[in-house]
């Protein structure tokens, strides 16, 4: 019930603001596009394929990321340290685990809506892509992590301030250097490693494998299940710690 609860009150937010959630969740993606796209050229080839079918899962990867990540974690210390609504939830009888896990899902089925809207997007100027359920599983993975990253994020936060400059060492730096602009292969060794064990990482390459038809790596799938339970996890640990304050 707790999770129903939890979806409840992220479909009630999403009905009322949605105009706003849409436009926002599509004017980054949109700007990366044009940006790279069309300023890097569309005619340039990224390992035998042409640079709009390499930027488009990368975009779509980051799109879910962002739009997962800020729909829980800037919600969440809102609603902790302002409205000192999740005080409520501390003092009830709430299931923590499942107040995650229905945080998790609400903030992936955010996810799922922003990449979607780029995807549309994207076929409508015939974006050179193939999409299939397995596409929409794993942007549901990468939200489902990022969720959970949001939801730690937000209990650790000190101020709203916090939260932002979490965004900022965190979020940011993955946006750009995971496998979603340019190829980690092209990085220096040092940093091609380091960037290599990054969730968004994974999440690119799955979608961009399966984009483009290929075989979709085992290894990425299991990595992005094991950053999802490791931030869940940290999650309960960092939640109720605070309830027992």
């Amino acid at each position: 019930m707790a999770i129903l609860t939890v979806l409840w009150e992220k479909w009630i937010e999403f009905k009322h603001e949605w105009q706003k959630i849409t436009v926002t969740a599509m004017i980054s993606p949109i700007l990366y596009l044009l940006t790279f796209g069309l300023g890097l050229g569309m005619d340039k080839m990224v390992d035998g394929h042409t640079y709009m079918a390499f930027l488009i899962p990368g975009i779509i990867a980051l799109t879910t990321m962002n739009a997962s990540f800020n729909a829980i974690g800037m919600s969440l210390n809102v609603q902790r340290l302002y409205e000192k609504s999740f005080d409520n939830v501390l003092a009830s009888p709430t299931p923590l685990g499942q107040y995650i896990i229905g945080q998790m899902v609400g903030g992936s089925l955010r996810g799922i809506y922003a990449g979607s809207l780029i995807l549309g997007i994207t076929f409508i100027f015939g974006a050179p892509i193939q999409v299939n359920l397995l596409f929409f599983l794993v942007m549901l993975l990468n939200g489902m992590a990022f969720s959970a990253l949001g939801v730690m994020a937000a209990i650790v936060s000190k101020t709203h301030a916090d939260i932002s400059r979490f965004s900022t060492f965190v979020i940011l730096p993955m946006t750009f250097i995971c496998n979603t602009f340019f190829p980690v292969a092209n990085m220096p060794p040092l940093l091609k490693g380091a960037v290599q064990i990054l969730p968004l990482t994974h999440s690119s390459g799955l979608l961009r494998q399966i984009s483009y038809g290929e075989p979709a790596s085992l290894t990425s799938f299991c990595i992005l299940i094991v950053y999802t339970i490791f931030f869940m996890v940290i999650a309960l640990i960092k939640i109720n710690k605070s309830k027992n304050l």
